[in-house]
Formats: structure tokens, C-alpha cells, sequence
């Protein structure tokens, strides 16, 4: 009789097979990736595609953390490791252990997915640069304390302008854990406040020798500073993240240098040209001034101040001259004006017709005017009012 095995014998002995295949324990595979997930755990689960076929691909923590680039659907990639079977599922997957895109760099393509992320956030915006001091006091330069970079900005420095003062702060300009010294050193500048303004310098160099500046801390740090930050990392044509981040960019550290520091033979024709400006400027206002009080003292309010007065007085008595005869005229015209009137109320007086005679009669009891002999009756009370006084009297 046969032998039964059980789900898990079956797996791991094809687990076994697929180990000890020599093809399977070392390869390299091209394709697509789809599916992605970056776990919680820190594990990446995927799958590895071509115009055919699939094949399901993890790689752990200890792997991918070592990854310059972000994984992402879509992306051709070349991926090291080896074929084995995860027994509990009875599914064999490709174990990655190294990656790099297909075609481009890996390096590169860190850099573009790095700088368009922070270009998204607005670290390039031109609207948080800062401007750079026009006299520098002090300068913090942030760089090897072995290579020429530092000695190059010193000589440019005290040729140009002498009077600053150069702080050095020592970093590792490449390699493990420049990055995180590179934002240390621009951090602790700001924490003391101790200068003005801020170089980082670097000698020109591969990709991989200046990715220090490339790196994400080193970006945040550039735009979280309250001190300008002066990128100078390699040559003309060399580009890193801190140049797009910083205040401004040199082309090279020896350029950061005259950039920052102004030449001094320049500011001292700048400001005898300046002096002299000023003292022409002042004796021609000199001049029109001179003028000006020349012309106020021999006209004619400086010699006679009292003139405009006495005119002005006379103007005065003229107005009240006039002023008068027009309230005279008014007056002659109202007072004729109201003699005429008067003579038109004196004619219609009632007590005028009454002194020719007439008398106004009224019934004492309702107080109106008898205008008539329908209303008065026998035994009313009346009263008539004569021009010089009253009469009762009653009909009978």
C-alpha cells in the first residue's frame, strides 16, 4: 500500500527541491511590478510581470531598507534573490534581496522621485527664500575639515572682505551618516544663532559621492533654517536637493564664497561715490535754498510786511460802506412797502365800518352773529357791539 503524506510533507518537500536548485539559489529577474504593498511590518509584497506571465516576490525589512528608491506599480526593475516555497500556502515566490530599476539608475530615480515629492510640498518655492545679508559678520561654513573646499573659501573670504568672521563646523562630506551630520550641523547653527548666514561646500564628485546632499533630512533641515543656506556642492553642472532647497546656489564653494562675501575695494568706491553724491546733493540743495531766501527778501511782503494789512483794511471799509447802503435801500423799500399794506388792513377794519355806524350783533345765548331776523326770536338776549364798547338788550 501506498504511502499517504500529509498537505505539509508535500510542500516542504518541494521546498527542499527548489532550495537546492543551484538556478533557483542565485538569479536575477526582469520585469514589472504590480500589486505593491509597503506592509506595516516593513515588508514589501508584489508581483513581478511580463507581457505572459507573473510571479508573487516579497522583500523583508532587512533588505529594502537599503533600497535609494521608492518601489510603485508600473515600474520595469531587475530584482536579485531566490525561488523558494512558503509551506503554508504551498506557493513558491520569488525572495528578493536586491532591486534596481531597469534602464536607469537607481540612484537617479531616487533623486527624481525625492525631488518632485518635495517640489509637490513647496520646499523649491521661490516665496520662502530668504535673502542673503549684504555685510555678513559672521559666516558658518558646513564641510570636510580635510579638503581644499574649506581652504578655498577662507582665501576668497580674506581676499575679498576680511573683517568676516568664518565658523567651521566639521561634517563628512560622503558616505554612512554624512546626511544626518550635514542637518545636525545646519540645526545646531540655528540653535546658537551665532552667524549670519550658512555655506554648505562640497568639491565636485560621481552622484553616488554627493548624495549625502540629496538626502531628505539634509533638504528639511536647509528649508526649516532661519539662517540663508548657500548650497556650493560640486561643479557648475553638478545638481543636488540642497541646491533646489537652498536661499541660493553657488556654482562652486570658491563662487559661495564671493557670493557671500562682498568685495571690499568695491564698497569702499561704492561709498566714496556715495559721499560724493551726498555733497554735491547738498550743496546744490545749498543753492536753491540761497535762492529762495533771495527772492523772499526783496519781495515785497519781506520789506513792507504791513501792506496786505492796510490793504485788506480798506477792502473792509468799503464792504461796510456798501454794506450799509444796501440795508438803507432795503429799508426805505420795506417801510414803503408796509405803509401801503398798513393803509389796505386800516380800510378793511371792521372797526373802521363800525365808526361810521354800524354794529355787529350777537345772540348771547349761542355766541353767533345776528345777520339775520330768522335767527333771533322773542325774548332772546343779544349783545351789540358798538365802536366803543357793548349793549344788552332783548327782543320783545
Amino acid at each position: 500500500m501506498s504511502r499517504v503524506y500529509t498537505v505539509s510533507d508535500i510542500n516542504r518537500y518541494l521546498r527542499n527541491i527548489i532550495s537546492r536548485d543551484i538556478l533557483l539559489s542565485g538569479l536575477m529577474v526582469r520585469g514589472e511590478i504590480s500589486n505593491y504593498k509597503n506592509h506595516y511590518s516593513g515588508h514589501m509584497y508584489f508581483t513581478l510581470k511580463d507581457e505572459s506571465s507573473l510571479i508573487k516576490c516579497v522583500m523583508f525589512r532587512t533588505h529594502n531598507c537599503q533600497l535609494k528608491f521608492m518601489p510603485e506599480n508600473g515600474m520595469r526593475v531587475i530584482v536579485g534573490g531566490y525561488i523558494s516555497v512558503f509551506e503554508r500556502d504551498g506557493q513558491y515566490q520569488l525572495y528578493a534581496e536586491s532591486m534596481q530599476p531597469d534602464g536607469v539608475g537607481a540612484l537617479h530615480m531616487a533623486f527624481e522621485q525625492l525631488k518632485q515629492k518635495l517640489e509637490k510640498e513647496g520646499l523649491f518655492d521661490r516665496r520662502f527664500k530668504k535673502p542673503l545679508p549684504r555685510l555678513p559678520r559672521y559666516v558658518g561654513v558646513v564641510t570636510s575639515s580635510t579638503g581644499s573646499v574649506i581652504k578655498d573659501i577662507i582665501n576668497v573670504m580674506g581676499r575679498r572682505y576680511p573683517n568676516i568672521n568664518i565658523k567651521v563646523y566639521p561634517v563628512a562630506v560622503q558616505g554612512e551618516g554624512a546626511a544626518k551630520q550635514i542637518s545636525k550641523a545646519i540645526d545646531r547653527f540655528n540653535e546658537l544663532k551665532c552667524v549670519d548666514v550658512i555655506i554648505l561646500a562640497r568639491g565636485g564628485g560621481s552622484l553616488e559621492e554627493l548624495w549625502a546632499f540629496n538626502e531628505e533630512v539634509v533638504a528639511r533641515s536647509i528649508f526649516k533654517s532661519h539662517i540663508p543656506v548657500v548650497s556650493a556642492v560640486g561643479h557648475e553642472t553638478d545638481y543636488t536637493i540642497a541646491d533646489f532647497v537652498a536661499d541660493e546656489r553657488a556654482p562652486t564653494p570658491s563662487a559661495a564664497a564671493e557670493i557671500v562675501a562682498p568685495d571690499k575695494e568695491s564698497l569702499k568706491n561704492e561709498l566714496n561715490n556715495l559721499v560724493y553724491r551726498l555733497a554735491k546733493s547738498l550743496n546744490h540743495n545749498l543753492i536753491i535754498q540761497r535762492n529762495r531766501l533771495s527772492r523772499v527778501t526783496e519781495s515785497t511782503a519781506f520789506k513792507q510786511p504791513y501792506d496786505r494789512v492796510y490793504q485788506e483794511r480798506m477792502r473792509i471799509d468799503i464792504y461796510q460802506k456798501n454794506l450799509i447802503r444796501a440795508l438803507q435801500v432795503n429799508f426805505s423799500s420795506y417801510k414803503s412797502r408796509f405803509e401801503v399794506l398798513a393803509g389796505k388792513l386800516d380800510a378793511l377794519s371792521p372797526l373802521k365800518i363800525m365808526s361810521r355806524g354800524y354794529s355787529v350783533v350777537k345772540n348771547k345765548e349761542n355766541g353767533k352773529i345776528v345777520k339775520s331776523i330768522n335767527d333771533v326770536y322773542k325774548g332772546a338776549d343779544l349783545e351789540i357791539n358798538l365802536m366803543d364798547g357793548t349793549v344788552d338788550c332783548s327782543v320783545i
